[in-house]
C-alpha cells in the first residue's frame, strides 16, 4: 500500500512499513540463501558475500542498472528515492529485483540535507537504524583509520624522544625519519565539523605527542571507505590496508601503514565491514547497503562486493552513484567498472523540475530556508533553459556507450507542461524518458519508469572507458575536464603540477585510478555556476595519494574534505520517546 507522503513524515512511513518487514530468517527463505549465508544482527542481517558468490559463481549475472543524476541543488534530487522507486516498480511488474545503496553519513543526516534513505513511499526501512549507524561499518572504519593516525603520531613522538639504540630496544623497529611537513593522513569523524578542518596537535610536554599541524576529514571520505568500496575479499582488504601512505620520510620515500605495522590491526577492526547489510524498500524489495556517499570527495559508490552479490541474486540489480553524472557516473564508468570488470546495461539519469529551474536561472536554493515560490509555480521557460544541464549529462553517459533513461522524479507541485518540456529535450538528445511518481505513489507511480528501464536493458550497448589505463595522470585530468565537465582545459598550481610529475615518473603509480575531487553543485569547480558553463579552466591545487585503494585524487577548486554544519541543522528536530525508545524527526 502507498502511504500519504504529503502528510506523513518519512520516519512515520518507515515506522508503519516496518510492521511487516521481513525478518532475517524470512530473507533467507525469500532470497533462497543457505543457513551460513545470512548473519542475523538484531532485526537486520548481513550477507556472507563470499559463501554466496562461491555457491552462485556459475549462475549468469542479472541486468546491471546504474542510477545517477543531473547536477543537483544542495537538497539533492532523489537518486536514492529513484533507486527505491525503480525497485518497487520492477517488483510490481513481477521482476526478481534488488539493489545496493550507500550507507548515509552522520554528517548530512544531522545537518541540512538529512539522511539518504530515499523518501515518501520510496525509502529504505528501517529508517532509524539506516540513519544512525546501521550495523557499525562507519564506526569500524573510523576506528581503523584513526588507529593509523595513533600509530603515526606516537611513532613520531618516540623517534623524537629516543636515539637509535633506545628506539630499537623499546620498539624493535628501525627509525622511519618521518617528515612532519609531509604527513598525508589526518583524523576522521562522521560529522560536518568545520572547526576541525585545520588543527594543531601534540601541545604540551615531550610525552604529549608530536606538535604539528593536522586535520580532520569526514569519515566516509576516508581511504578506508574507498578501500571497502573496491575490495574483492578479506585478503584484498588486508593487503590494501597495509599499503596506505600516511606520510613521507625526509628523503621523500612513502611511509605506509605496513611500515608502522598497523595495517593488520586495522583489518581486525574492519573484518565485519566486508559483508553487506540487508534492508528493503517500503514495499519490501530487497536492497543491500554497503560503502558510503560523497562522490565529490570520495568514491561515492555502493561497493563492488554488493554489486557482485546482487547480480547473482537478482535478475535486475540497481546500484547508485553519488551526485551528478559528472562525478558519480564518471567514477562508476572509469574507476568502479574498471576495477570490477562488470559492464552496466543501462544508466538512469535522475532529473527534477526543481534542479532544472535552478540551472535555468531560478533563485538560489538554500538548505534550511523555505523554497522560493519559483520552484512550486509553473515556469516552462525556466525549465527549458535549464535542460542544457540535463542534455550535457545525457551526452556524457552516451560517451560511455550507454543510451540513458531519463527519469523525471516528479514532485506533486510539478506540472504536466513542465514535464512535457523535459521529455521533449531528453528525447531530442537521444535518450528514453519516463515520468515517475514513486515518492507519492510508490511502485504504482513508477511503472512507466520501470518499463522504460526494462526496454533499455534489452538493448546491446557499446560500453567503453573514457581513457586507457596507460594514459598519464595530467592527460587523464585534461580529458575528464574537457569531455565530462565541459572545460576548456586544466590549470595546475606549481605544487600540484610538481606532485603530478613526481607521480607520473614513478612506475608504481601507473595503474592507479584517477579519482577526481570537485564540487557537486556545478559542472565547473565553482559551485555558483549553473547550467553548462563555457569558457573556463579546471583549477587543480593538489593531488591526494590513496595508495591502499590505488587512487590518485586531483583536487579541484576550494572543495574541503570536511563539510560544514549549517545554521539550521537537522539534529535540532531529532528526538527520542522515552517511553518507547522510538526516534522521530529524521528526514
Amino acid at each position: 500500500m502507498a502511504y500519504n507522503a504529503v502528510e506523513m513524515a518519512d520516519w512515520q512511513i518507515s515506522e508503519a512499513a516496518e510492521k511487516n518487514m521481513p525478518t532475517p530468517d524470512e530473507w533467507r527463505d525469500k532470497l533462497g540463501l543457505e543457513k551460513n549465508e545470512i548473519l542475523p544482527m538484531g532485526r537486520l542481517a548481513k550477507l556472507d558475500f563470499l559463501n554466496i558468490i562461491n555457491r552462485l559463481q556459475d549462475k549468469p549475472d542479472g541486468k546491471y542498472i546504474e542510477v545517477t543524476a543531473i547536477t543537483p541543488t544542495p537538497l539533492g534530487e532523489g537518486k536514492s528515492t529513484t533507486s527505491c522507486g525503480l525497485m518497487e516498480g520492477l517488483g510490481l511488474r513481477g521482476k526478481n529485483v534488488g539493489g545496493a545503496l550507500r550507507q548515509p553519513s552522520g554528517g548530512p543526516t544531522m545537518n541540512v540535507k538529512g539522511t539518504a534513505a530515499g523518501g515518501g513511499n520510496s525509502l529504505l526501512i528501517p529508517m532509524t537504524e539506516f540513519s544512525l549507524g546501521l550495523t557499525g561499518d562507519i564506526n569500524d572504519i573510523m576506528n581503523a583509520h584513526n588507529l593509523a593516525m595513533v600509530a603515526l603520531t606516537s611513532r613520531m613522538q618516540h623517534e623524537r624522544n629516543y636515539n637509535d639504540e633506545q628506539l630499537d630496544r623499546l620498539t624493535g623497529m628501525a627509525r622511519l625519519d618521518i617528515d612532519p611537513t609531509r604527513v598525508e593522513l589526518g583524523w576522521i569523524i562522521d560529522y560536518c565539523a568545520q572547526a576541525l578542518r585545520n588543527i594543531i596537535i601534540g601541545i604540551g610536554g615531550r610525552f604529549d605527542g608530536f606538535t604539528m599541524q593536522s586535520k580532520f576529514g569526514i569519515a566516509v571520505g576516508s581511504e578506508c571507505m574507498a578501500i571497502l568500496s573496491v575490495i574483492r575479499d578479506l585478503a584484498d582488504l588486508k593487503d590494501r590496508l597495509n599499503n596506505i601512505t600516511v606520510a613521507f620520510d625526509k628523503s621523500g620515500k612513502p611511509v605506509t601503514t605496513g611500515d608502522l605495522e598497523v595495517g593488520n590491526a586495522m583489518t581486525a577492526f574492519m573484518r565485519n565491514t566486508i559483508n553487506p547489510t540487508m534492508m528493503c524498500t517500503a514495499e519490501y524489495n530487497p536492497c543491500m547497503v554497503h560503502a558510503g556517499p560523497f562522490a565529490n570527495i570520495a568514491v561515492g559508490q555502493s561497493s563492488i562486493i554488493a554489486d557482485r552479490v546482487g547480480l547473482k541474486l537478482f535478475d535486475y540489480h540497481v546500484t547508485e552513484s553519488g551526485f551528478g553524472a559528472d562525478i558519480g557516473f564518471e567514477k562508476f564508468w572509469n574507476v568502479k567498472s574498471r576495477f570490477s570488470g562488470l559492464k552496466p546495461n543501462v544508466s538512469v539519469l535522475t532529473t527534477t523540475i526543481r534542479a532544472l529551474k535552478s540551472h535555468g536561472g531560478g533563485p538560489k536554493v538554500t538548505p534550511g530556508i523555505a523554497m522560493p515560490d519559483a520552484y512550486t509555480q509553473e515556469n516552462v521557460g525556466m525549465v527549458e533553459k535549464g535542460c542544457v544541464n540535463m542534455v550535457h549529462h545525457i551526452n556524457t553517459i552516451r560517451k560511455a556507450g550507454i543510451n540513458p533513461v531519463v527519469c523525471i522524479n516528479r514532485f506533486y507541485t510539478d506540472t504536466d507542461e513542465e514535464c512535457r518540456a523535459v521529455r521533449a529535450a531528453a528525447e531530442a538528445a537521444g535518450a528514453r524518458c519516463a515520468e515517475s511518481k514513486h515518492w507519492e505513489k510508490g511502485g504504482e507511480g513508477a511503472l512507466e519508469f520501470a518499463d522504460a528501464v526494462v526496454d533499455a536493458c534489452e538493448e546491446e550497448n557499446d560500453f567503453k572507458f573514457l581513457y586507457p589505463l596507460e594514459m598519464k595522470l595530467r592527460d587523464r585530468v585534461d580529458i575528464i575536464a574537457r569531455e565530462v565537465y565541459g572545460a576548456d582545459g586544466v590549470t595546475w598550481t606549481a605544487e600540484a603540477e610538481a606532485k603530478a610529475k613526481m607521480l607520473e615518473n614513478d612506475p608504481k603509480y601507473d595503474d592507479f585510478a584517477t579519482m577526481m575531487v570537485k564540487t557537486h553543485l556545478s559542472l565547473s569547480a565553482d559551485p555558483t555556476l549553473k547550467g553548462a558553463p563555457k569558457g573556463w579552466s579546471l583549477p587543480i591545487r593538489d593531488v591526494l595519494i590513496y595508495s591502499g585503494a590505488k587512487f590518485l585524487c586531483p583536487c579541484a577548486g576550494t572543495i574541503s574534505l570536511m563539510p560544514g554544519t549549517g545554521s539550521n541543522p537537522a539534529f535540532r528536530r531529532v528526538d527520542v520517546d522515552t517511553e518507547t525508545g522510538k526516534v522521530s524527526g529524521l528526514f
